[in-house]
């Protein structure tokens, strides 16, 4: 696979190009410049920031590349931006590539609904370099279970991202965790969102539809 990377010189560029060992690094992007050798990259992984969308959206549409993004904070026009690329090349969009959380995803989907009438809080837990809170994982969770509620954000030491959800009555707690340890697990869902989007039709996905792919098969 050839593939271009945003951020290439940031933390999680370091995980991703560890993950991609083995394809071909042939556009790199970070905050001093654009490289691009001579083959155009099938793919472009972006997990840096929103304020590098439209350059990413505009290097996507030059060389015909699919898109996995991974970038928080993003807002409805992001998202119309997004869906508007996604008519030209497949673009998979999660703010979490971690298989744990977007199996949570699928089990709240699933469950939630039996604990509507329950009280429920989020907390979630990131490094003290994160900007956005609460994160775009938190809000991914809170929308999946379909009803608003109160959200706890700590920007605490090294952390790569703890997100807790929790359910309460009177008599009994079911929380739902999800602990990330390293965050080469972002980096190695961001390799198989990038192989899916290399089988599938110009559209938006979410990783979730990677996930569900993957249980087909």
């Amino acid at each position: 696979m050839r593939y271009g990377l945003i951020g290439a010189t940031g933390r999680m560029g370091q995980e991703i190009k560890k993950a991609f060992e083995g394809h071909v690094l042939c556009l790199k992007v970070d905050t001093q410049k654009t490289w691009c050798d001579e083959t155009r990259p099938e793919v472009i992984v972006d997990f840096s920031h929103r304020s590098s969308l439209s350059d990413t959206i505009e290097l996507c549409k030059k060389h015909e590349s699919a898109l996995v993004i991974g970038t928080t904070g993003l807002n409805d026009e992001d998202f119309l931006m997004l869906k508007e690329l996604a008519r030209k090349v497949p673009v998979v969009q999660s703010y979490n590539f971690s298989f744990g959380v977007n199996a949570l995803k699928i089990i709240l989907a699933s469950y939630s609904k039996l604990f509507e009438d329950w009280d429920l809080e989020i907390i979630e837990a990131h490094h003290n370099k994160k900007k956005d809170a609460p994160s775009g994982t938190a809000i991914m969770l809170q929308n999946t279970v379909g009803r608003p509620c109160p959200m706890h954000s700590l920007r605490i030491g090294g952390v790569p991202g703890d997100h807790s959800v929790i359910f309460a009555n009177e008599g009994e707690i079911l929380s739902f965790n999800h602990r990330a340890i390293s965050r080469s697990v972002f980096a190695y869902g961001a390799l198989k969102a990038a192989e899916f989007a290399l089988t599938v039709n110009n559209g938006f996905y979410t990783f979730e539809e990677v996930l569900q792919c993957k249980l087909k098969k």
